[in-house]
């Protein structure tokens, strides 16, 4: 199977460690089963052995496969199919709670992206940006490019707790930001204030300045926050006659 050449700025290790770990996570192969040899790889992927072995490396540091001396490398049994495990989200109070738990883990993962985004991980987030810009611009809001947004910065960040926690999370937050999203087109302004927020963010990433980085992805999810919430408290005025 060929990768190509039009692949962006990904190496081909990259592109073949992001094959194995998703076919490892969606559970293509085993709990324990043991993975085809460098030699069978290198061919299934069409590129050389020392690439498949810096795959294999990365893989190992992620604790998804251990290797045995002579016998070659194999997939940890540690409930890979769900990483992680949220409940439904059932009501107003778990929506919120989702919130708290984003404005502990996603300023830090912003922080760290801009210390250490790569140019293809940059790469990703820039496209989910200019997604996003392209809905702003037809008065529209893209819940997909807003979530392929921060799950692009957790990855930038290099620590995978942060993206496997946000892809947990994709369910609980697209409920967010379906209802922010429709929120803010209440306002004729609201989806071009909302872009330029996730904008000097990237732009933060972008130059590296992780503390003004975090900062900012603070200030939009507490800004997302009161937005989506704002109208949901009771007016002190109603019922005063």
């Amino acid at each position: 199977m060929s990768f190509g050449v039009g692949g962006g700025r990904k190496s081909l290790a990259d592109l073949v460690f992001e094959r194995m770990q998703r076919a490892i996570k969606s559970g293509a192969y085993g709990s324990d089963e043991r993975l085809p040899t460098e030699h069978e790889l290198a061919a299934e992927f069409e590129v050389s052995r020392p690439i498949v072995r810096e795959a294999l490396r990365r893989l190992r540091e992620q604790g998804l496969i251990y290797s045995r001396q002579g016998a070659g490398s194999f997939v940890r049994s540690i409930g890979l199919k769900q990483p992680l495990g949220f409940g439904q989200l059932e009501n107003v109070a778990d929506l919120l709670n989702c919130y708290e738990f984003r404005l502990t883990i996603e300023p830090e993962a912003t922080a760290f992206a801009a210390e250490r985004h790569r140019p293809e991980t940059l790469l990703a987030v820039s496209e989910a940006l200019e997604l996003m810009r392209d809905a702003t611009n037809r008065s529209s809001h893209r819940e997909d490019a807003d979530f392929q947004f921060h799950l692009s910065i957790a990855l930038a960040a290099e620590n995978s707790y942060f993206s496997t926690a946000m892809e947990a999370l994709k369910d609980h937050i697209a409920v967010g930001m379906r209802f922010h999203g429709a929120s803010v087109k209440r306002d004729a302004t609201g989806l071009a204030r909302v872009f330029a927020e996730h904008n000097a963010i990237f732009e933060a990433i972008r130059d590296r300045k992780s503390d003004l980085a975090r900062e900012l992805m603070r200030d939009h999810l507490s800004g997302s926050r009161e937005r989506l919430f704002e109208r949901r408290r009771p007016d002190p005025e109603a019922g005063a006659a």
